[in-house]
Formats: structure tokens, C-alpha cells, sequence
């Protein structure tokens, strides 16, 4: 995950895209024009030789010649083949930052600032695009000078040694012909040679996507290597509903990050039934993790398969999914879309606390032993907001979901007065835990984050 923080979605798509089409491109169709040609070119030497080797010099010389300004056009081509994809890569950040952001540049009117930044890699393209074109035509003109001044000099070597005898008129033809197989397959072979050097320096982004471990590890450490959950220590009983409480930057999230193992700890472990996160098949736990985001993602397809979605491919019954909707509390809204279950939805055509709602009703559906709600209710509304503090009652009562262990990440603290324990965090520690009750009587921290959201509703 560490990896797709400092990544970003333009320069990722361009790597996917771009760079594989091109090295699709060479794979496809430069690496058998370049075994043909130099076959060719061989074949054409050997005859060559054979038929006047003094004649054969000088085509000799020509393609040593055009191997040496290759080699130094080559060598430019690679680089420039790889800063090409680099600044075509930022300009499609930029883009995508753009595009991504549109509503708060139209509101802070800097359209200009944003066309000018896209304009500021373009310019960069083209200035070097231009110089690439120029760099060709160098090498082109290389080519074509040096292989019209080689038929001159062969028609004029020859005459010469056919006025002394030396070769017949015959000899001379296949001369020319097989000098002429000789240079172009020459050229051939480094045009396409060009091309693969410039998937080269594309390949070398692909391949280090490829490269990546599954788990890019990051260390429970903030970007400025700051320890964001230090001397933490918590154990969570099987089927008990625990939440997470504390001020922003806590450790909360990083905590359920390090769960899911999309971050591995600098030190320390994590243990599920006593056995280590690290020696659990990492697949085999997600499936059994439930997990809801602050800010859940619906994928373009009707609302039932956005609920089953990540379901393990296992048959979903019509029954499992209207009753997960119920205990989502998102039943009655989607029954009221245009096609109910069957209505496609998209990341864009929902309210947030619908989102969110269809979000849970996606992770009840695995029926997981985990189930995480990560501030999970930023969105809902305060007539939904009451569902949530219920959801501890409806997974205790429900005969499936009462085997769930329930982590609930708090922006709300209304929202989890009934969870079995509440830990409060502060600057990655535990500074109090217990019941809602109980902390409100410890008049401590809990009890001043209940007052200062009370002040803020009041």
C-alpha cells in the first residue's frame, strides 16, 4: 500500500497503459524484422566475400560505420524513450489531479493555474519530441549519405576492376545487389533496434511494478519515520463490539491498516487466535475481514452486485442480500431507485450516507469474524445516524452476525455508548478503555471528547 501512497493514478495508468502498448509493439513486431534482417545481412556478407573480397571492404566500412553513430543514437534514444514516459506520466497526473478535483478548482477559480500546470509538461513533451525528431533525421541522413556514396564508390572500384580484369559484369551486378541487401538489412536491423531501445526505457517502469512484493511493506511510522502507535497493547475477545475512539492522528485507522495488513509493523505483532498475522495466508484473512471505509467506493454495476461484490464467488440468495440491506438500514431507500436492486448506481450517483449504508450491507454479506466500521458513519444523516447506534443490538440479536467481532472506529461518539469496550487513543497509546459509563465517570478524556461534541451539537 505504501507503494500506491506515493503513486499516483495518472502516472500508474500510464505505466499500464502506454508503456505495455509499446512494449506489446516491439515484442510483437521489431524482434523477428530484427532476426530476419540480420539473417539477411549475413547471408549477403557471406556472398560478399565470397564473390570480391577486396569489393566487399568497403561495404565493410559502411556498416561499421553506421554501427558506431547507432551506438551513440541508440544510446540517446533510450534515455530520452524513458524521460518521454516519465513527463508523459506527469502530465496525465496532472491531468487526473484535475479532472479528480474539478469542483473545488471551479470554486476557487484557478482553471488557469490548472492549464497551465498541464501546459508546463506538454511544452516539456514537445521541446523533447522535437529534438528526438531531429536526432532521427541526423541518423536518417547518416544512412542515406552513406549508402549512395557506397554504390558511387562500388560502381566506380568496379568499373575499374573490370577495365583491369580482374572481375566480369556479372561478378559487378551481384555486387551491387548484395551490397545493397547488406546495407539495408544494416539499417533495418538498427531501425528496429531504435524502437526496442525505447520499450526498453518503457519496460523499465513496467517491470518495476512487477517487481513490487505483494505487500509493500511500511513501517507502523509516519513519513517522517515518527512511531504512530508506540507500546500498544490491546486484546479484543471473540464476538465482543470494541470501538475505537480519539482526537484525529491517534493511530486508529493505522491500526486497522496494520490488521488488514496493508502496512506490516516496524516491531511487534499481531495475533488472531494465537497464531501471527504474518503466518496467516493474507487472502484467507480478508475474506474473513469485513471492512467499511470512510469513504466506500461503488462500482459502476446494479446495487445487488455492488452489495455482493468481494463476496468469495459463493451463490448469493436474493434473501442474503435483502437482508443484509435491512440490517444496513439501506432496504427502503434502494427498493424507492427506479429498478431497486437491479438499478446501476456508479461512485457518483448516490449520496454519501447511501454509500455508505450499501457499503455495510456489502461487508455484513461475507458474513466475516472480523467486522471493521472505520468511521463508517461520516456521511449518514441523524436520522440514519440512529441505526448505528443500534448496530451493536441488531449483531448481537441477529443468529448469524452474533459470532462477529465487532471494531467500530468513531467520529460519532453517540454512536457507540453500547459497544462492550471503549478505547480511547491518544498519540498511538491507550490512555483509557471501559464502558460508556464508566469513562464518563473517569472524567478524562473520553469524557471531554463527549462534552466538546455535546458543545458542537447544542
Amino acid at each position: 500500500m505504501s507503494f500506491f501512497d506515493r503513486e499516483k493514478v495518472g502516472g500508474l495508468t500510464s505505466r499500464i497503459g502506454a508503456d505495455c502498448q509499446q512494449l506489446s509493439n516491439v515484442i510483437g513486431n521489431n524482434i523477428h524484422l530484427i532476426v530476419r534482417n540480420t539473417f539477411q545481412g549475413v547471408g549477403a556478407l557471406i556472398n560478399l566475400l565470397i564473390l570480391a573480397w577486396p569489393l566487399a571492404l568497403s561495404s565493410i566500412i559502411t556498416c561499421l560505420v553506421l554501427a558506431t553513430i547507432f551506438l551513440l543514437y541508440g544510446r540517446y534514444q533510450k534515455e530520452a524513450a524513458k524521460l518521454t514516459q516519465d513527463l508523459a506520466s506527469s502530465a496525465s497526473k496532472a491531468a487526473d489531479e484535475t479532472l479528480s478535483s474539478i469542483q473545488t478548482i471551479r470554486v476557487y477559480g484557478t482553471e488557469c493555474e490548472e492549464l497551465g500546470r498541464y501546459r508546463h509538461w506538454l511544452e516539456k513533451l514537445a521541446s523533447l519530441s522535437l529534438r528526438e525528431s531531429v536526432a532521427y533525421g541526423f541518423w536518417n541522413m547518416s544512412f542515406s549519405t552513406l549508402f549512395r556514396a557506397t554504390q558511387v564508390f562500388a560502381l566506380l572500384l568496379g568499373g575499374m576492376s573490370i577495365m583491369a580484369g580482374r572481375v566480369s559484369t556479372e561478378q559487378l551486378t551481384k555486387y551491387v545487389l548484395y551490397c545493397e541487401w547488406l546495407i539495408y538489412a544494416t539499417w533495418r536491423v538498427v531501425d528496429n533496434t531504435t524502437a526496442l531501445l525505447r520499450a526498453v526505457g518503457s519496460s523499465e517502469r513496467v517491470f518495476h511494478l512487477m517487481q513490487l512484493s505483494q505487500s509493500d511493506q511500511l513501517e507502523s511510522k509516519g513519513k517522517e519515520q515518527i512511531p504512530i502507535l508506540e507500546n500498544f497493547h490491546l486484546s479484543v475477545k471473540a464476538n465482543e463490539v470494541i470501538a475505537l475512539v480519539g482526537p484525529s492522528g491517534s493511530g486508529k485507522t493505522t491500526l486497522v491498516n496494520l490488521l488488514l495488513r496493508l502496512y506490516e509493523p516496524s516491531n511487534g505483532q499481531i495475533y488472531i487466535d494465537e497464531f501471527p498475522l504474518t503466518e496467516l495466508d493474507i487472502r484467507w484473512l480478508r475474506e474473513n475481514i469485513g471492512y467499511v471505509g470512510q469513504e466506500p467506493k461503488l462500482f459502476h454495476m446494479d446495487v445487488k452486485s455492488n452489495i455482493t461484490y468481494g463476496s468469495c464467488g459463493r451463490e448469493i440468495k436474493e434473501e442474503e442480500v435483502e437482508r443484509a440491506a435491512k440490517l444496513a438500514c439501506a432496504h427502503d431507500f434502494i427498493l424507492s431507485l427506479p429498478n431497486g436492486y437491479e438499478t446501476m448506481v456508479n461512485d457518483n450517483s448516490l449520496s454519501g450516507g447511501q454509500k455508505q449504508r450499501i457499503a455495510i450491507a456489502r461487508a455484513i454479506i461475507r458474513k466475516p469474524s472480523i467486522l471493521i466500521l472505520d468511521e463508517a458513519t461520516s456521511a449518514l444523516d441523524s436520522q440514519t445516524e440512529n441505526f448505528v447506534k443500534g448496530i451493536v443490538d441488531a449483531f448481537k440479536n441477529d443468529g448469524v452476525m452474533s459470532e462477529t467481532t465487532v471494531i467500530v472506529i468513531a467520529h460519532r461518539l453517540s454512536t457507540v455508548e453500547s459497544a462492550d469496550r471503549i478505547v480511547v487513543m491518544d498519540g498511538g497509546r491507550i490512555v483509557e478503555m471501559g464502558g460508556h459509563k464508566e469513562l464518563l465517570l473517569k472524567n478524562g478524556t473520553y469524557s471531554r471528547l463527549v462534552k466538546l461534541q455535546s458543545c458542537f451539537i447544542t
